[in-house]
């Protein structure tokens, strides 16, 4: 066997082997308990570090822990990741080194390829469901733009994620049963709404107890990318929705677009929640389209049961940073 092959072949088996093994972690249990998931919420304390709940920008623009240098981004072996065709091969094993639980998809646009990472339980959207709710206030509109008082709120829920602006704008797409709605009409099968907005043991906006997968977050990403035959959305409405996201606030700017260099189009929506009054147990999520480079492609990323804040956050940003990688 030639000296090139059968560097080729041990390549092929070491990332094989770390696939499987991160799947297995995976599976193996270790999910942090989500409160609004089948259980009572548990209670979050009011003091210390806040969630992204808190009005305004919340958490990622004080809320990251004092001098934290963040995690240096893993770097990949390009011709490694993409023995498979699989972009989150590499992904898969770095996920099995991190704390809690990790969920992944990507769907490539230029090829309508797409991949997932884990098969746990539905986790917690934080302020991830405001995406939900604007595209189910959008669908309402039957083509209309919003109403400039709404676009006003629209703004802010998703460029600072404001959540009196959220639980407005909530009301007024219908609450539960308006994002249930939207959900059916745009092919989601894993997404549940909170039944709550004021929950009981539970400080921040029930909105944010919605529970999803992350296919169901493509699948609201494609309404805006690679919308079906009969869409649910207007153009106008697409662009406007995409023009908000590629404007959030700088120190939201993280997550999905780990590793992207600048000059490549990033449109995402974010959303951090402690999960206990310790504030040890932490949902990060990270949702969004990018765009540039060779590269066109959506992603979501869910993770339950980070230390902190900012170790969820270098999570996604690690993971995300080996998919741009991984399609280039």
């Amino acid at each position: 066997m030639r000296a090139g092959a059968g560097r080729a072949v041990a390549v092929a088996v070491v990332v094989l082997a770390a696939t499987l093994t991160a799947l297995l972690v995976l599976r193996g249990g270790g999910q942090a308990a989500v409160a609004g998931q089948g259980a009572t919420p548990r209670p979050v304390g009011s003091g210390g570090q806040a969630a992204d709940f808190a009005a305004g920008r919340g958490a990622a623009a004080g809320g990251r822990s004092s001098g934290t240098t963040p995690a240096r981004l893993p770097s990949a072996d390009p011709a490694a990741t993409r023995l498979d065709g699989d972009p989150l091969s590499a992904a898969a094993a770095y996920a099995a080194g991190r704390a809690g639980s990790v969920l992944a998809a990507v769907y490539d646009v230029r090829t309508g390829q797409s991949w997932q990472l884990g098969d746990g339980q539905p986790q917690a959207e934080a302020s991830i469901v405001k995406l939900d709710i604007l595209e189910t206030l959008l669908a309402r509109q039957d083509g209309a733009t919003l109403p400039a008082g709404d676009q006003a709120l629209a703004q802010s829920m998703i460029e600072d994620s404001d959540n009196d602006a959220a639980t407005s704008l909530w009301d007024e797409a219908g609450g539960a049963a308006g994002l249930a709605a939207y959900n059916g009409a745009a092919g989601l099968t894993g997404t549940t709404p909170s039944q709550c907005v004021d929950c009981a043991g539970f400080a921040w906006p029930g909105w944010g107890l919605t529970t999803t997968l992350p296919r169901d977050q493509l699948t609201l990403l494609k309404q805006l990318i690679v919308p079906a035959s009969r869409p649910l959305l207007s153009d106008t409405a697409r662009s406007y929705a995409l023009s908000l996201m590629e404007n959030v606030a700088p120190e939201q700017r993280w997550g999905v677009s780990g590793g992207v260099p600048a000059g490549v189009t990033v449109a995402l929506k974010n959303g951090w929640l402690p999960l206990d009054g310790a504030n040890t147990d932490w949902q990060v999520n990270s949702v969004g389209w990018v765009s540039g480079a060779g590269r066109d492609y959506l992603i979501a990323v869910l993770t339950t049961g980070s230390p902190s804040e900012q170790y969820g956050i270098d999570t996604i940003s690690g993971l995300s940073a080996l998919v741009w990688s991984a399609l280039g």
